[in-house]
């Protein structure tokens, strides 16, 4: 039970993607980058609005979940929170 907690790292997430049940289909989103987009309080050239980029890397287990690489950590606050997938790259 320790190991699982030594083996956290918090540039990486699991995302569930509505409309994807199998690990067949949660392959189409590999490579596909994420963003995760949030308001901040203090305005820096000219906007509020920040991002914090990532990409699916692979897949996770049977049920459609992927696990996303993040350029810098998430904040905790995030856990449950929405993310947008951009579908580029394209594969087709």
């Amino acid at each position: 039970m320790v190991a699982r907690f030594l083996l956290t790292n918090p540039n990486v997430s699991l995302i569930q993607i509505e409309g994807v049940a199998n690990s067949k289909d949660a392959k189409f989103y590999l490579g596909k980058r994420i963003a995760y987009v949030y308001r901040a309080s203090k305005e820096v050239r000219g906007s509020k609005i920040r991002v914090i980029w990532g990409k699916v890397s692979r897949t996770h287990g049977n049920n459609g979940l992927v696990r996303a690489n993040f350029k810098k950590n998430l904040p905790a606050k995030t856990f449950g929170a929405s993310v947008r997938i951009m579908l580029y790259p394209s594969n087709i």
